[in-house]
């Protein structure tokens, strides 16, 4: 199964929160810090980390083998948004290469870490639905019922609804897609539609 199929939208989330909020991230520890000196001082060391940071990224995606330096760029660029980004980038790979274990690893240590809330979001929903492609469904329900804004709710409803129906749960599965329909699904993911229609309950001639 295609575990990010339903998800080129949070791709596109990731790379604009990133065009858009990459240096201030790496930035706004310094709000608040007192004196002047201080300030220019801390806030040229954070851009220096920043760019450095941000040049090691572009080294780390562009290479043949993410997988094998991802973790030293995370554990050495941790306090910097990269860190996230890289682990996003890590987890894809180690999808493409069926190793749902590690994939898990990655995602979860975002979630664990992204100061994002969106960014944490996309993790939790990646990884409920890795746990789903390696039957751990028990597992992928707990992760789903993490905090998430309320502009996940469509998609996580309709991820546990795949989940019930993995475990043979119709009744279950069918309130679920329901509620990810109420919840504006439909808008997004026209598949959603052909879900409901799978599980329509018909009533017998008369």
């Amino acid at each position: 199964m295609d575990i990010y199929s339903t998800e080129e939208q949070q791709a596109e989330a990731i790379k604009r929160f990133f065009r858009e909020n990459g240096i201030s991230l790496a930035l706004g520890v310094i709000v608040g810090l007192g004196g002047l000196y201080g300030w220019k001082a801390y806030n040229q060391n954070q851009i220096t980390t920043a760019e450095q940071a941000s040049d090691e990224y572009t080294t780390l995606v562009q290479s043949d083998d993410v997988l094998g330096s991802a973790d030293t760029f995370i554990k050495n660029n941790q306090d910097t948004s990269y860190a996230t980004l890289a682990a996003f980038v890590a987890a894809k790979d180690a999808v493409d290469e069926k190793k749902l274990d590690l994939a898990s690893e990655k995602l979860s240590w975002i979630v664990s870490n992204a100061q994002s809330e969106e960014l944490k979001a996309i993790a939790i929903t990646r990884l409920a639905r890795i746990q789903l492609a390696q039957s751990k469904y028990d597992e992928a329900l707990t992760t789903l019922n993490s905090p998430l804004p309320e502009a996940y709710s469509a998609n996580v409803a309709e991820l546990k609804g795949d989940i019930y129906i993995a475990q043979g749960n119709k009744d279950q599965a069918r309130t679920a897609y329901q509620a990810a329909a109420d919840a504006g699904g439909l808008n997004t993911n026209p598949l959603l539609q052909i879900k409901l229609d799978d599980l329509a309950v018909t009533s017998p001639a008369a």
